[in-house]
């Protein structure tokens, strides 16, 4: 099934342990990684709402990234334990704006912070869509009031 994240306060927190393929030869983790951790616990956090990322493919119904800006502020190193900290802020049209933090599990060091936005696309007619699939504005509906309300 996959790791489900962890709800801390308004955040949801999807824990990673750097493995070797994650860095680069001086051990250090390669900065693609970070997104695609991040797009992990995204993926994650709306499984964990009752939203399976391969159903909502199988519908017609794609989240592109469209906008993306991280801040890269320390190095994660291999055997590190993080974790990446993700929150779905409140609706903006059909944006899904989510902020989300790679950090340490047990200090409060932040190594990369990211906002990422999603949009919803009809897979067959490649255009966004103006609104959302019920599945899904129920699940976006509930993290957003997860976060909202702690």
């Amino acid at each position: 099934m996959g790791v489900l994240p962890l709800q801390t306060d308004d955040w949801l927190e999807y824990p990673v342990i750097v493995q070797p393929h994650h860095t680069d030869y001086a051990g250090v983790v390669w900065h693609g990684t970070y997104l695609a951790w991040m797009e992990e616990a995204r993926v994650a956090a709306l499984r964990s709402v009752g939203v399976e990322f391969a159903d909502l493919v199988a519908m017609g119904c794609d989240l592109p990234v469209v906008d993306l800006h991280l801040a890269y502020r320390q190095a994660v190193q291999m055997g590190q334990h993080v974790c990446v900290r993700s929150r779905l802020e409140p609706m903006t049209g059909i944006r899904l704006n989510w902020i989300q933090h790679v950090c340490a599990l047990d200090t409060d060091v932040c190594y990369v912070s990211g906002h990422i936005v999603n949009v919803p696309i009809d897979r067959h007619k490649h255009k966004i869509l103006r609104k959302f699939p019920p599945e899904l504005e129920t699940a976006i509906a509930h993290l957003t009031h997860t976060a909202t309300t702690g």
